[in-house]
């Protein structure tokens, strides 16, 4: 029953975003699910809300730092993948991708929901932040 509950939960989340931030959101989560999926040491994904966001966890193996899927609070981007603020792993975004992303401070990678996801970047963003502890 209590996974029911969250699961509905997070629908309810996603359906409270606005429009297109919702779809933009959506396509990064099953970004997200299909590079678990693929990174090994991952491990099973545990999909729950942190702050009302809909947010990432790899409870079987801690291989990774948790990512989180919302709306920023500038007007300037309209969604935002977040990463745990107390890790590197903006500045390894940057380092790799610099000039592709732009990022809030050591907290999240921001977009706009007219833009087109640059899919192979993320995905290795998004991979990186599933074996942070796994690098350590």
């Amino acid at each position: 029953m209590a996974k029911l509950d969250a699961t509905r939960q997070i629908t309810a989340a996603f359906a409270a975003f606005p429009d297109g931030a919702r779809e933009k959101l959506l396509e990064a989560r099953t970004l997200l699910l299909d590079v678990a999926r693929k990174t090994n040491g991952v491990g099973t994904i545990e999909e729950t809300l942190k702050w009302g966001q809909p947010a990432y966890l790899t409870p079987q193996t801690k291989s990774g730092s948790t990512i989180r899927l919302g709306v920023p609070k500038s007007a300037k981007h309209d969604w935002a993948l977040f990463v745990h603020c107390q890790t590197d792993l903006t500045k390894q975004f940057a380092a790799y991708y610099p000039g592709v992303f732009t990022y809030e401070n050591t907290r999240a990678v921001l977009f706009k929901a007219d833009e087109v996801i640059p899919e192979e970047p993320l995905r290795h963003c998004i991979a990186l932040a599933l074996t942070y502890h796994l690098r350590r």
